[in-house]
């Protein structure tokens, strides 16, 4: 995936923790920015989960706009720059060598029956 994901697509991708830093990770996300929410919005995300396994952070969203119009308006933000920032020490990985998000992609999906 080149991050070319459509609106209202889901997409997926991973970031890889310090061995130690798992619990202070999810005490930073527990208080999230007011403004950081604020940006997202803007950027067009909604439905975004993070998982964490261990070290591995599972990161699954969608957005309005399509990912490259939420990445744009994220990348071009001081707010985003800050919270990133804050949080590098803690990440072992959250790119490959050309700066892409490390891309998980779908091998299987069951949409199920809606509920009644």
């Amino acid at each position: 995936m080149s991050g070319a994901a459509g609106p209202g697509e889901q997409v997926c991708h991973l970031y890889r923790l310090r061995p130690g830093a798992q619990a202070e990770y999810e005490r930073r996300h527990a208080r999230v920015w007011p403004e950081l929410s604020a940006l997202l919005d803007e950027a067009g995300v909604y439905d975004y989960h993070i998982y964490r396994h261990d070290l591995l952070l599972i990161c699954v969203l969608r957005t309005r706009h399509g990912f490259t119009h939420a990445r744009s308006v994220t990348a071009a933000s001081p707010v985003q720059a800050r919270w990133t920032a804050s949080l590098s020490e803690l990440f072992a990985e959250i790119a490959d060598a050309d700066g892409e998000p490390l891309w998980a992609y779908p091998v299987f999906h069951h949409p199920g029956q809606p509920p009644p």
